[in-house]
């Protein structure tokens, strides 16, 4: 292969994600659903009314029905998008908190993926942390202690990928909307993943919703629009109608604005939610609701088409879990095509299954390739049949 036919190769591609991991961070978190890609294909390729009122005939603001389905869904007083939660982080604490303190407790000063830290953006932002509290412990007073005429916001961040156990205590948001009174503090929460829909009425872990903290009157919320959403790429700051006009007047919100085709995306997404049924069609519920008797269904119907006379399959349990920062603790019983060879290694077939036409992420363990169908489509069905088949 010539080097011009070597860099063509090295392209994004579609893979299948036979990982369990639902949102993946490696492998484009969130699947965006059929609907909300058609309707991206549909609006995309042509010409479309980003900017333009056509009930006015002039120009219009990309955010304004974006907007309003946010305000509909959450119960919200306004919102804005931008193109990543750390974006919204970053213009909320610009904005709101520039030259100020910005409070934090030590047991959420934390690093997400890529190595960026909380404190690093709050100091980019023009702020200075203020650490409250102990790494397992922080109390009410330790934020009460912690404040003065410098103090611009109190933080409350998301343990999104980690959990402390044990020996702890922390501040719930509600009771520093009750501080904030006395102290005329903007009270700001990073949700991370953010959750519009009660997790615990399909069965599993439950998790703080986006609308539990708007009604506990929390000033600003913020969280990522590809992760628990199931959206694309997006970074979402609800709350006080006052304080996201003051973002949208900053002049950073033009770097950090979100792409029509993220945009798009999102408003598909957010539509969704208005029917239980349309919720459960999105991938990540999809794949976290499959039941165990439709995982061995398929499990059994690949291992029957399976002709390598190397090739050996076992259809046994395995786990599936959220991924992306996302409910760390959650587990989702599932299961898997455990593949082993008479004359390769794990490592040979994991490879080969990498390098194929489509390549097949797997994971090994105990010298056996695990192939996890909760993360596995109709559509990958014929594609994993062919890779086994040429190992």
């Amino acid at each position: 292969m010539c080097n011009l036919e070597k860099q063509v190769s090295k392209k994004v591609k579609r893979v299948i994600n036979g990982t369990g991991v639902i949102v993946h961070t490696n492998l484009g978190r969130a699947v965006l659903s059929e609907y909300v890609a058609q309707n991206v294909y549909d609006i995309t390729t042509g010409y479309n009314n980003l900017e333009f009122n056509l009930e006015t005939g002039k120009r219009g603001s990309r955010m304004d029905y974006l907007e309003k389905l946010l305000v509909d869904l959450t119960g919200c007083e306004s919102a804005l998008v931008v193109n990543n939660n750390a974006s919204s982080v970053y213009l909320i604490l610009n904005t709101l908190g520039y030259d100020k303190e910005i409070v934090v407790s030590r047991g959420e000063m934390v690093e997400i993926g890529g190595s960026f830290r909380v404190s690093e953006i709050v100091e980019k932002s023009g702020g200075y942390v203020k650490e409250v509290g102990t790494t397992n412990k922080t109390k009410l007073k330790d934020y009460e202690k912690g404040t003065n005429e410098e103090t611009g916001i109190y933080l409350k961040v998301h343990r999104s990928n980690f959990k402390i156990i044990g020996f702890t205590e922390e501040v719930e948001s509600k009771q520093l909307v009750e501080l904030a009174k006395e102290t005329d503090v903007v009270v700001v929460e990073d949700m991370g993943s953010g959750v519009l829909v009660d997790m615990e009425k399909y069965g599993l872990q439950k998790e703080r919703t986006v609308q539990e903290a708007i009604k506990e009157n929390v000033d600003i919320v913020c969280f990522s629009g590809d992760k628990l959403l199931g959206g694309g790429q997006a970074g979402i700051i609800l709350g006080k109608k006052k304080y996201i006009d003051k973002m949208k007047e900053n002049q950073m919100l033009r770097c950090l604005r979100v792409d029509k085709m993220s945009l798009i995306a999102l408003e598909g997404t957010l539509k969704q939610y208005f029917s239980d049924d349309k919720i459960k069609k999105l991938p990540i519920f999809e794949s976290a609701l499959k039941t165990i008797d439709e995982l061995k269904a398929l499990g059994n119907n690949i291992k029957e088409e399976i002709n390598n006379n190397d090739i050996m399959i076992e259809i046994k349990e395995h786990l599936a879990m959220f991924g992306g920062g996302s409910l760390p603790e959650e587990s989702i019983k599932s299961i898997g095509l455990y593949i082993t060879s008479k004359t390769k290694t794990a490592n040979d077939i994991e490879k080969k299954l990498r390098n194929g036409e489509v390549p097949i992420i797997s994971v090994i363990k105990n010298n056996e390739v695990i192939i996890n169908l909760s993360t596995i489509f109709k559509k990958d069905k014929q594609c994993i049949i062919k890779s086994i088949n040429n190992i």
